[in-house]
C-alpha cells in the first residue's frame, strides 16, 4: 500500500470525528472494564475491540501486510513468505476439500482467506463486525476475482444468530477469538455452526508457563499487551484447550509454534530488528515507527493524513514494545496453535 492509498483508506476510516479524541477512549478501556467489574453497568468489551480495528486498520496493513497475523519465522525468509507457509499449514490441518464450505472467525480483511480459496477450492464465509475491515475485503476478494467464492456475516463471533446449526463443514480463527469477553462462549458459537465431525483450527494469543503472576515486570508486560491489542484477558494453553472442551470440542492437538525444530527466527524479531526487505522492514522497526510517528504529525499538517493519525501510530509503537517484551521474557506467544474436532 502506497501513501496515497493510505491516505484515503485512514480518511475514510475516521470519518466518524475526533480521532485523538477517540484514541484517548480506546487506551482507557481497561479502566471501564475495571469499573464493570466492581459494578458499574454500560462496558462492552465487543466495541472496544471494534474501535481497535477500525483506529488501526489501516496502520496495521501498512505495516503488516493483507494477512494480519504472526506466523513462526526462519532465518532466511521473509515475514510475508512465513505467513504463506503458515497459512498452507493450516490449510493441510484442516483437510479442506474442493467444495467444502469453510467459516473464517473474524476474518480481518481477509488475506488468508482468498489463500484457502484459491488452493483448497472451498468456499469461505467471512465474519466480522468490524465494517472498514468488510468493505475492504470485499473490494480486495473481487480485485483477486474471488467474490463469487466468498460471502460474509457483519457480525460478531460471539453471537452468529443469523447463521443456522450446522452449516460448515470446516472452521478456522486467526488471532481473532483472543479478543472474545467470553472465550468458551465464542467457542460454543463456532461450535453450533458447525456440522458434526468438523474440524476447527486456532491461533491464540497465550500466556506460556514463564508467566509469573507474581512477578511485577510480568505482570507490567501482560497489562501492556492486554491494553494494547484489546484483549480482555490472556489465556493460557490449558485455558483454551479447557474453553474448547467445555465448549464440546475434542482436542486434537496444540502447540507453541514458536517453539520449532530447526534453526529459527523469534515471532517478535520484525519488530525488533531488520527480518524481510529493507523497505517493508524499516515500516515495523523501531527507529522506522518513531520516523512514521513524526511523519505522520507533518502529514496531519499538509492534511495528508486526517489530524490525531499521529496518536494512532504512537498506540501502535507502544503495542509493538509491549508485543516485543512479552515474547524477549518468555512470558507471551500468538503462536498457540490447535486442532479440534466437533463429535460426531
Amino acid at each position: 500500500m502506497d501513501i496515497g492509498k493510505l491516505s484515503k483508506e485512514l480518511k475514510d476510516a475516521y470519518q466518524e470525528g475526533n480521532v485523538t479524541r477517540r484514541v484517548q477512549e480506546f487506551e482507557d478501556w481497561v479502566d471501564r472494564a475495571a469499573a464493570e467489574t466492581d459494578g458499574a453497568d454500560g462496558y462492552d468489551h465487543t466495541e472496544t475491540v471494534k474501535a481497535y480495528y477500525d483506529l488501526c486498520s489501516g496502520f496495521m496493513v501498512w505495516g503488516w501486510g493483507e494477512s494480519l497475523h504472526f506466523a513462526p519465522l526462519t532465518p532466511h525468509e521473509s515475514l510475508e513468505d512465513s505467513k504463506v507457509r503458515h497459512q498452507r499449514w493450516m490449510i493441510d490441518k484442516l483437510d479442506l476439500q474442493k467444495g467444502m464450505t469453510v467459516i473464517d472467525v473474524g476474518c480481518g480483511i481477509g488475506g488468508p482467506m482468498r489463500r484457502v480459496v484459491r488452493e483448497a477450492g472451498v468456499r469461505v464465509v467471512g465474519i466480522n463486525i468490524n465494517k472498514i475491515q468488510l468493505e475492504r475485503a470485499r473490494r480486495l476478494n473481487a480485485e483477486a476475482g474471488l467474490d463469487n467464492m466468498i460471502d460474509f456475516e457483519a457480525c460478531s463471533f460471539m453471537d452468529m444468530s443469523a447463521i443456522e446449526d450446522e452449516t460448515f463443514d470446516r472452521g478456522y480463527a486467526i488471532e481473532s477469538t483472543c479478543h472474545a469477553p467470553d472465550k468458551q462462549r465464542a467457542f460454543e458459537e463456532i461450535y453450533r455452526v458447525l456440522k458434526p465431525g468438523a474440524l476447527f483450527w486456532g491461533q491464540e494469543m497465550c500466556l506460556t508457563d514463564e508467566y509469573d503472576p507474581n512477578d511485577g515486570r510480568h505482570q507490567s508486560i501482560r497489562r501492556e499487551l492486554m491494553r494494547g491489542i484489546a484483549l480482555k484477558e490472556v489465556a493460557t494453553f490449558g485455558e483454551v484447550n479447557r474453553a474448547l472442551e467445555a465448549a464440546g470440542f475434542q482436542v486434537v492437538e496444540g502447540t507453541n509454534r514458536d517453539v520449532q525444530e530447526g534453526p529459527s527466527t523469534p515471532w517478535y524479531q520484525p519488530m525488533e530488528s531488520r527480518h524481510g526487505t529493507l523497505g517493508n522492514a524499516l515500516r515495523r522497526l523501531p527507529q522506522g515507527r518513531r520516523a512514521f510517528i513524526a511523519g505522520s504529525k507533518l502529514a496531519e499538517v499538509v492534511r495528508l493524513f486526517p489530524k490525531g493519525s499521529a496518536e494512532v501510530v504512537r498506540l501502535l509503537d507502544r503495542t509493538a514494545d509491549a508485543y516485543v517484551a512479552g515474547g524477549k521474557s518468555g512470558i507471551f506467544t500468538p503462536l498457540y496453535c490447535f486442532l479440534a474436532r466437533k463429535p460426531l
